[in-house]
């Protein structure tokens, strides 16, 4: 049994999220994840005992700046991810544990999305755990370059959401 650890942080004053509800769901996903796409993923064939994870709550600035500095461009993300270990082929498990890395979600823009059509989600927290679980796909090495990429990611997030009972949140 692979032991998940997840940690927080919220710096956007604008909504007092139940970080211990997102921890647990976030988990429930990433078990999905690690269940049905081991194979595909960063983490075939690699002896841990522990995953672990960081999720960044912020605003649309703080994502602007981490856009400018590390991506080069000029636009504020609604989601932006580091994924340490997918990401660089000098990776290291240390004690066991695998550093996958940082999700960082733009608050503001998941409010705002909440009222917009072009949005799968029906309220922010289904739109909030969407994001979330389009970060961990990136984590675990999954992109979408190409139009069947994109289509693969989400339906994968699909799938996972629908082990949460995403419809009923």
């Amino acid at each position: 049994m692979t032991v998940i650890n997840i940690f927080t942080e919220n710096i956007y004053n604008g909504w007092d999220l139940d970080e211990k509800d997102i921890i647990d769901k976030s988990k429930k996903i990433l078990e999905f994840y690690i269940s049905d796409l081991y194979e595909k993923s960063c983490l075939y064939g690699k002896e841990y005992t522990s995953l672990t994870l960081d999720i960044v709550f912020c605003d649309s600035s703080k994502t602007l700046e981490y856009n400018r500095e590390y991506r080069h461009k000029d636009y504020p993300a609604d989601i932006i991810t580091f994924a340490i270990f997918a990401d660089d082929e000098n990776s290291f498990i240390f004690d066991g544990d695998i550093n996958l890395g940082e999700i960082v979600i733009a608050l503001d823009k998941v409010i705002a999305m909440e009222n917009r059509d072009i949005s799968l989600a029906k309220n922010k927290e289904q739109e909030l755990l969407f994001l979330i679980s389009h970060g961990l796909m990136h984590l675990l090495g999954f992109d979408h370059q190409t139009e069947e990429e994109y289509n693969f990611v989400v339906s994968e997030q699909r799938k996972a959401l629908g082990s949460i009972e995403y419809d009923k949140i």
